[in-house]
């Protein structure tokens, strides 16, 4: 019973503070107008400015920020106890991460859309612009160069989630278009794409497809790399209602639904236990297997900071203040949406990571398979089945063993259920590869837009709209957006095809380098959510508006990546005593950059109060609809 109680109380936590907490920002200190023009109406150019419907923001923002994050973070993070990575999840989405995207994408809406590193350079100095942009180059770069990966990895695990992941693409094409086309009513196509989808996954596996599936698990890493670096740069060049909208749509309403699966599985193995085991036909009870605290498991580094790195999505984590600033803001067509869409998906994914610490910790005791192929028992229960994931660091850190821990526990709540174990086990590697596959199109259409504002940089004004073709300026090609988005792929493709670190280079080894710069990405991350804190913290600081209840994020989370940065660098067992120069260098780098920004806003800080940033240019008259701003 004490698993029902957490994630029954943890919902009704979130609802509580989306009510009240989300409401009082969104009146008393953002005070959204319904009647403001958003960006979307003023900037409408129908292919990345485009309003839409707040239920499909919703799905593309939630399904974006989430990925795999608030799967592999908190699945790896419980090695160091239930409870810490529970208490965190809670009160670090609600106080801090749910404010830091809610601030993000309404800042970033006042600011026609800009992403919050080109806000940087109006509310703080200039010099943070591209400070601030270098940084988030980086942070995608990494991405981009690691969830080819991650999804090729759970393709190879789940070979039965290939075919219903790659049907969705046509799938929400043809969405898209009715919707965007023809004004079709949104009840009648989500449901028939829902449908569908569910269709998929119980027949993908079957017959012919089963033979494509098992080709395709076949394909090298390098191979899954390519083909989905590719796919990017389609879904992040064509509009956005035509692909990456409508698929990120049709994704939230099969991962929300099967969410939704898995809490009625877990209050069915709460009172009735789990499906009888396939070995004994013994139904275990549902229990917390896991210690509630473990602060020095076997090889993990200490539990301060890393836990708060380690579980970013799922608490707070500075690239959803990408998709805020950078897509999402973009689409709102009526800026009380904004609470909905920002407050109301953080607190949606903080839930999704209590199921994941759930699902980990109780419902892998429902029966595991055992990973240790010599042994003569094949099903592991109770808390045997937990110590063979967690025994050790090393046991818990790769990709699959995180993933596949929450895979077979969220699975067994669906066998409560009496849902076939092939169905409910295809329907969790679709929902971890689903995940995946939307934020690595959408960090692709983020980077695209970093790269044309670093280029802008560099492109005198007068030149910027001059054709690529005729530029001599190497820069002028890349605020082009097929100039800038091959550029971003490019880079992440060549890092992709390196080996993981201390291999050679081989046909299967490659497509593994983004893991040579995964060890940054933890603090890259959590340092982008600290400097997304100070831009919305100066910008109300501009505007005389109270900034009390941001302060203590802000200053937490600028600390806790310095902090996690140096012990990296400097510790005994760190990058310097390794002699990983790579790391080194940018590890060094990143830390330069963060203590050049807080200088800067140190300095600027005093002379801000009450002092507005200069104003953006103004728009020609034709280029705003002065009756879109009233859809709500």
């Amino acid at each position: 019973m004490p698993t029902l109680a957490i994630a029954l109380g943890s919902l009704v936590l979130y609802l509580v503070a989306y009510h009240t907490y989300g409401r009082w920002l969104a009146r008393k200190i953002f005070k959204l107008d319904p009647d403001a023009i958003v960006p979307s109406v003023a900037l409408n150019d129908d292919k990345d400015f485009v309003p839409t419907d707040k239920s499909i923001i919703f799905g593309h923002h939630f399904t974006s920020i989430a990925g795999t994050g608030p799967i592999v973070g908190p699945a790896l993070a419980v090695i160091w106890g239930w409870v810490p990575a529970l208490l965190w999840v809670l009160f670090g989405s609600v106080l801090i991460g749910a404010v830091h995207d809610f601030g993000s994408l309404v800042v970033s809406m006042r600011n026609r859309g800009q992403t919050v590193g080109d806000i940087a350079g109006r509310v703080l100095t200039p010099r943070t612009r591209v400070l601030f942009l270098s940084i988030l180059f980086m942070a995608l770069t990494i991405v981009l160069a690691i969830f080819g990966l991650v999804i090729a990895a759970v393709f190879k695990e789940y070979p039965a989630s290939i075919f219903p992941c790659l049907v969705q693409i046509p799938i929400a094409v043809v969405i898209g278009t009715m919707l965007h086309r023809r004004g079709v009513n949104i009840l009648t196509p989500s449901l028939l794409a829902l449908g569908v989808m569910y269709l998929t996954v119980y027949y993908g596996n079957q017959g012919f497809l089963h033979a494509f599936n098992t080709t395709l698990a076949s394909w090298s890493i390098i191979t899954w790399c390519t083909v989905l670096l590719i796919y990017s740069y389609v879904a992040s060049v064509l509009p956005v209602w035509s692909l990456l909208q409508p698929r990120d749509y049709i994704n939230s309403l099969q991962l929300l639904s099967a969410l939704g699966l898995v809490v009625i599985g877990l209050v069915v193995a709460a009172i009735s236990g789990g499906a009888p085991l396939p070995e004994t036909g013994e139904s275990m009870p549902l229990e917390i297997v896991a210690p509630a605290f473990n602060l020095h498991p076997q090889g993990a580094p200490f539990i301060f900071p890393f836990l708060f790195i380690t579980i970013a999505c799922g608490a707070i984590s500075g690239f959803h203040c990408l998709v805020s600033s950078g897509t999402s803001s973009k689409q709102i067509k009526c800026e009380t949406d904004a609470q909905f869409v920002g407050y109301g998906s953080m607190l949606t994914e903080g839930f999704l990571a209590v199921l994941v610490i759930l699902a980990c910790v109780a419902g892998l005791g429902l029966g595991s398979s055992n990973p240790d192929p010599d042994s003569s028992t094949t099903i592991l229960t109770g808390a045997d089945a937990y110590a063979a994931r967690y025994s050790s660091w090393g046991a818990s850190s790769g990709l699959i063993a995180k993933v596949g821990a929450f895979v077979e526990g969220s699975a067994n709540f669906l066998k409560a259920l009496g849902l076939p174990s092939g169905f409910a086990v295809a329907l969790m590697g679709v929902f971890v590869a689903s995940f995946a596959a939307t934020t690595l199109d959408t960090a692709c259409r983020l980077q695209r837009y970093v790269v044309q504002e670093l280029a802008a940089t560099f492109v005198a004004k007068g030149d910027q709209k001059k054709s690529p073709s005729t530029a001599f300026n190497p820069f002028r090609w890349l605020t082009n957006k097929h100039g800038a988005t091959i550029f971003a792929i490019v880079i992440a493709g060549l890092i992709a095809a390196l080996p993981a670190p201390g291999k050679e280079w081989t046909m299967e080894n490659a497509g593994k380098g983004g893991l040579i710069l995964w060890p940054l990405f933890g603090v890259t991350n959590q340092l982008l959510g600290g400097l997304a804190f100070l831009v919305i913290t100066f910008w109300m600081w501009r505007r005389n508006l109270p900034i009390w209840f941001i302060a203590l994020p802000t200053v937490f989370m600028l600390i806790l990546p310095a902090v996690g940065l140096s012990l990296q660098l400097f510790s005994a067992s760190g990058w310097i005593a390794k002699e990983n120069w790579l790391l080194t260098g940018i590890g060094f780098a990143t830390l330069a950059l963060e203590i050049w920004m807080l200088i800067e806003a140190f300095i600027a800080f005093p002379k801000a109060k009450g002092v507005l940033e200069p104003e953006l240019p103004p728009l020609p008259s034709s280029g705003i609809n002065n009756e879109g701003g009233r859809s709500c």
